[in-house]
């Protein structure tokens, strides 16, 4: 590694590249049911534990007449939606399920970071998402009700901005919630990495969900073939930042990558030192780690960072998943695993249960961490602790107890690892060579106590921050 640290030396000054700061959203309130309500609407999981939110399918309706179906032989097309139980009124009118709205679900993002689009710069607060492959922004194009507290991206007022006639976004959730509109060719620039000619999908509709987001937009690290882009209605998928950058040889064949680094409230005097590294590797977190990196090589065939993850461990007791796979995902919280996983996790926490109206496990608020177990989870060949305190994601509404940083996955095919798995570990995601690099990053010293009503990491009311007020004061 010491060979690797002396040419990114190079490439650091060269380049004049930086860390880009994570931002923690004082907008954010930790809700554990929203949480995975969000996660239920993002990847369309049907439940497997009971609880108010699950999908149905619902007839898509279309433009052909009841004459014409017939002729094809009367075929429909359904579309997933997620809905929440109601309760029948007393004359058992009322329907077994309804909508999901924008406040049954987490619509904030914990983190949100600083780039720059355009030519002059202008500055953005996006949320970095491994599990997307489109970056769009805030625009003058929405209507300006939509714009309200947002920094906006203004394409005619760049001069490397071109729009890309035809082409289109869309992305669409299990609620029926949407963001869409147009896309401009433009210069983005990541920690003083200038990338040119990204396309930058820039909202024209917003669904509440969106606009009531702190941040601007999205700024996409998976793969781009899950991107959502059309031409003419025709599917386009469009290259990502780091695609590009590695694409138009921006960073040398060495530094095809990004790293990341998440720190906590509960982590004393690090809260503010979270980053994201674009073309370097940080060498002194890989050397506080006492490990060399260990590499996983990346299935990246359904556009995320897919990875094999063949065994857990709940106190030492190990747990065969043999052929189990997972993601990792810089835009989820919680870790998804088996219901095998999950219920043997809360089996070994005293006072733990499964709780139908948090749809999640939950256990008591006064829990000492020495009551909380180790957990393992393998990345390829290698197990990494997650910090015991992180299990312990938000406190219930009736502030009793804990609801649990690990969930059920449904009946979804792969574990989804966020949050509560990636501050635990020091993550190099090697586009360039398709491989995920982890060393571990656990804190020796964590607070257990409730967050304050305080926003942040809490729970409760304040003075809403804007993204505009969170831009850093450095000269474009």
């Amino acid at each position: 590694m010491d060979t690797v640290f002396s040419e990114q030396e190079k490439i650091i000054k060269d380049l004049g590249l930086s860390k880009i700061k994570v931002i923690h959203n004082e907008n954010y309130k930790r809700h554990g049911t929203k949480s995975y309500v969000w996660l239920l609407n993002r990847y369309r999981f049907q439940p497997t534990k009971p609880g108010p939110y699950f999908h149905v399918d619902k007839v898509k309706h279309g433009v052909f007449s009841e004459g014409f179906k017939s002729a094809l032989g009367g075929r429909v097309h359904t579309e997933r939606a997620l809905v929440k139980k109601l309760d029948a009124d007393e004359d058992g009118k009322n329907p077994d399920h309804g909508e999901v709205t924008a406040d049954d679900q987490q619509n904030d993002t914990m983190y949100v970071c600083e780039v720059k689009v355009g030519e002059p710069p202008q500055k953005m607060m996006l949320d970095f998402d491994t599990g997307s492959a489109d970056t769009w922004v805030c625009s003058t194009l929405q209507t300006k009700a939509t714009q309200s507290g947002h920094n906006v991206y203004d394409p005619k007022k760049s001069k490397s901005a071109k729009k890309l006639a035809g082409k289109t976004w869309k992305i669409q959730y299990g609620d029926g919630s949407t963001a869409s509109g147009e896309c401009v060719g433009d210069t983005l620039v990541l920690g003083g990495l200038s990338i040119k000619k990204q396309t930058i999908e820039c909202a024209t509709k917003l669904s509440k969900q969106f606009t009531e987001s702190t941040s601007d937009g999205l700024l996409g690290l998976a793969w781009g073939k899950i991107n959502t882009v059309t031409d003419s209605g025709k599917a386009d998928p469009q290259p990502t930042p780091v695609e590009n950058m590695i694409k138009q040889e921006d960073i040398p064949k060495s530094a095809e990558l990004f790293t990341s680094a998440f720190y906590s409230s509960r982590d004393k005097g690090k809260k503010d030192k979270s980053f994201y590294t674009f073309g370097f590797i940080d060498k002194e977190l890989v050397k506080a780690s006492g490990e060399d990196l260990h590499w996983t090589q990346i299935d990246n065939s359904e556009g995320f960072w897919m990875f094999s993850s063949e065994s857990s461990s709940v106190n030492g007791d190990k747990i065969d998943l043999s052929g189990n796979i997972a993601i990792a995902d810089t835009g989820t919280t919680l870790a998804l695993m088996s219901d095998s996983v999950v219920e043997k996790v809360y089996a070994a926490i005293p006072g733990s249960s499964y709780d139908y109206l948090n749809q999640g496990y939950i256990f008591p608020i006064d829990t000492k961490a020495e009551s909380i177990p180790e957990v393992k989870i393998s990345v390829g060949d290698k197990d990494y602790l997650i910090q015991k305190e992180d299990l312990a994601f938000a406190p219930t509404d009736d502030g009793k107890s804990w609801y649990g940083g690990i969930q059920s996955r449904g009946m979804m095919p792969f574990d989804i690892l966020g949050d509560v798995f990636l501050k635990s570990v020091y993550a190099v995601w090697d586009q360039g060579n398709k491989r995920f690099g982890l060393v571990p990053k656990i804190e020796k010293v964590q607070s257990l106590e409730p967050p304050a009503s305080s926003g942040g990491d809490g729970s409760g009311e304040k003075e809403r921050v804007h993204s505009a007020d969170l831009t850093s004061d450095d000269p474009v």
